[in-house]
């Protein structure tokens, strides 16, 4: 049986099978962390819940205007009541964002329709269902939850698996921007915000892309290389590694002659420019800190704030001192300086490196 007819069964009994069953867990397994497993509320509590002071309609925020912004909601509170995890949510609105920019579409390539750009002749359901955000929206869970570890992929990953888009890494430049507007709308709809950093989240440690190592820590050829670079596609999420506070945020890209400001409003070049470009420090307790360098835009945190294990800090760019889109990670002690990121990481539990699925 293919994904899409079981999207065409199961939409039709996933109510039914809500109430049935006090929620979605039994699809989604063992073995996760608490905020990323359904509550243990009834459906009806948490319809209830939802319902309790949200709005209808939404007003505009940041670049998406109150049409956007609705029909992110419905997503969001779709999502709620079905108990799918809150890194479903971001899943889903990051792909929405990609599919329609948030917008009901009448049509699309070839027959795709609604938010998702699904297709009525691959079993999603007619067009008139699919211009139906709830449906779409619920169609789109039914078959998130049928992919193996969705909770702990990388989202691009976890959204391919359910479109099959011509375009796979497409959907990694919307992390930022949907757990941006799933925070603002759960927080407003009085939804838990729990775990839509991502349910790969645990324990104090997390890396902050997932990843491989390229560049190691002061090889050979380059001694002064005080970190590693994790090759990612530009406008992927980097995540606070530990919880700590921002000790940095600044763009310190200038010209290699001069000094002159490089600026960072545009990539850096390995022989042209010095710096890290756009950075952030977090120091740590136990007196370590954390660096990320050549975010691709300002970064998402200030000096002084406190962040959380996994927290959102900007996307992966190329400013500063940079061949390429990657994230360069460091980790300072007070007693040494400069440590090597990947068997300090390792040790704390969360080595760096891409995350393999079953």
């Amino acid at each position: 049986m293919t994904i899409r007819r079981l999207v065409s069964i199961t939409i039709a009994v996933a109510t039914a099978f809500v109430l049935c069953a006090g929620g979605l867990g039994g699809f989604l397994g063992g073995g996760l962390p608490a905020a990323c497993l359904p509550g243990t509320a009834t459906p009806a509590t948490r319809t209830a819940a939802v319902a309790s002071g949200t709005p209808r309609t939404w007003p505009a925020t940041d670049r998406w205007d109150g049409e956007q912004v609705t029909h992110a909601a419905t997503i969001v509170t779709t999502g709620a009541h079905l108990g799918i995890p809150a890194r479903g949510w971001v899943v889903a609105v990051a792909t929405a964002m990609q599919e329609s920019t948030l917008r009901n579409l009448a049509g699309g390539d070839r027959d795709s329709v609604g938010l998702f750009q699904q297709r009525p002749s691959q079993g999603w359901g007619t067009p008139a269902q699919l211009r139906d955000p709830v449906h779409a929206a619920t169609a789109f869970y039914t078959a998130l939850l049928t992919v193996n570890g969705w909770e702990t992929m990388p989202l691009t990953d976890a959204a391919q698996a359910v479109q099959i888009s011509a375009y796979p890494d497409a959907y990694a430049r919307w992390e930022g921007p949907a757990t941006a507007l799933v925070t603002t709308i759960a927080e407003t709809a009085g939804l838990p915000v729990a775990g839509l950093a991502g349910c790969g989240v645990a324990g104090p440690w997390t890396p902050p892309v997932l990843a491989p190592v390229g560049s190691a820590f002061r090889s050979r050829d380059r001694p002064g290389h005080d970190g590693v670079d994790l090759s990612v596609p530009r406008g992927t999420v980097i995540r606070a590694a530990s919880t700590g506070t921002v000790r940095t945020v600044r763009c310190d890209a200038v010209h290699a002659g001069t000094g002159a400001p490089w600026g960072c409003d545009r990539d850096g070049n390995p022989d042209l420019t010095a710096g890290c470009g756009w950075y952030v420090d977090i120091d740590h307790p136990g007196q370590v800190m954390t660096r990320y360098c050549h975010l691709d835009q300002p970064p998402t945190v200030t000096v002084g704030q406190r962040v959380t294990v996994g927290q959102p800090l900007g996307v992966v760019g190329s400013t500063g001192r940079s061949s390429g889109p990657h994230l360069h990670f460091e980790v300072h002690t007070h007693q040494v300086g400069p440590i090597d990121p990947v068997p300090f990481m390792a040790a704390q539990g969360a080595p760096l490196g891409p995350r393999h699925h079953p």
